[in-house]
């Protein structure tokens, strides 16, 4: 449920097929910058009710889900 629902919400606001993103992808590749996680982190607080700070270790699609499920207790 994390996994798809942050694929989502990056599909929709880098304006990608949802298909093409993995737990692979970068954040770069996606054309994510700083600005733009700070940006991710409100959204996921919002979306999972949670209190997320990005971090620069987190550089991945997967990473991020990891991170994510941790904070929500579903990992």
């Amino acid at each position: 449920m994390v996994k798809d629902k942050i694929i989502e919400m990056l599909a929709e606001s880098t304006d990608t097929d949802a298909a093409e993103i993995t737990l692979d992808t970068k954040f770069s590749d996606l054309g994510i910058d700083s600005l733009d996680m700070t940006e991710m982190a409100m959204d996921l607080e919002d979306a999972f009710d949670i209190e997320f700070t990005p971090s620069p270790e987190i550089t991945t699609v997967g990473k991020l889900v990891e991170a994510v499920e941790k904070l929500t207790g579903e990992a």
